[in-house]
């Protein structure tokens, strides 16, 4: 019986996002983090880089996938503030269950759950802004994900719909819930992409997020490259567009994943 993966189609696993599940870039999928099938494990690895025009992200992740039906990841994610000389480090555990389907043969979508558990480490920033909760928090999601074979000029395509219960602000780096609003709100996440070959896919993605703090938090969107050499490795060069941070306004710049999978 095989026991490291290799049991799908390579581009349709998807790469690990920046809270460490597997996904697009910021955006989590329903599809699990490595190419295990329904009687393998895989086990993956990610970093990434965000270089914005005021702050930088950087995360180190990584995750088992058992049998094509159980996720369980860590990342940990460190935020620079360079006008300030601080630094917010934070740490995600997470677990996603596949309840139905296959991304690729299914008639319908695949679909699964999450749940995201975020533990900050430093609370001052969060505090200072007024957070609700400094310390920690939970996210809940329910994605569907869908491969279509030679769907568009004779290309195979992705699309990926999240829906997400959360309290976090920025995604957790700035704590939890805030002077706007301390319930947890429903958001919406979205990606689409297109494998021009078995190698290379290019894609969107679009994440809702709330505004607790009443500093303009606005969405998150992506313009992506992924190249795929093979299924134990993968790059992704992006866009990104973050909006405004802390009230810094227009936060863009580059995104630069690796992926690996054994």
């Amino acid at each position: 019986m095989p026991v490291f993966a290799q049991g799908k189609l390579i581009g349709t696993a998807g790469l690990m996002q920046v809270e460490g599940s597997g996904g697009g870039g910021i955006v989590p999928w329903a599809t699990l983090s490595g190419y295990d099938s329904r009687d393998e494990i895989s086990f993956n690895a990610v970093a990434t880089r965000v270089e914005l025009d005021d702050f930088r992200l950087s995360v180190l992740g990584a995750s088992i996938s058992l049998y094509d039906r159980l996720e369980v990841s860590i990342a940990q994610q460190l935020f620079d503030v360079p006008a300030l000389s601080a630094q917010i480090e934070q740490q995600v555990l997470a677990v996603k269950y596949r309840l139905y389907g296959d991304v690729v043969y299914s008639t319908l979508p695949q679909l699964s759950v999450g749940w995201q558990h975020k533990r900050l480490k430093d609370s001052a920033i969060a505090s200072a802004l007024g957070a609700e909760n400094s310390s920690s928090g939970n996210d809940v999601y329910i994605a569907a994900t869908k491969v279509h074979l030679a769907a568009v000029a004779g290309y195979n395509a992705v699309w990926n719909i999240t829906a997400r219960a959360t309290k976090a602000n920025q995604m957790g780096l700035l704590g939890f819930g805030g002077q706007n609003n301390d319930r947890y709100e429903v958001v919406l996440e979205a990606s689409a992409g297109i494998l021009f070959t078995r190698h290379l896919a290019v894609g969107v993605e679009f994440r809702q997020k709330p505004n607790n703090l009443g500093l303009g938090e606005e969405h998150w969107r992506d313009i992506f490259v992924s190249y795929i050499p093979s299924k134990s490795f993968n790059l992704t060069l992006a866009w990104a567009d973050l909006g405004s941070i802390a009230g810094a306004p227009d936060q863009q710049g580059v995104y630069l994943s690796l992926n690996g999978s054994l």
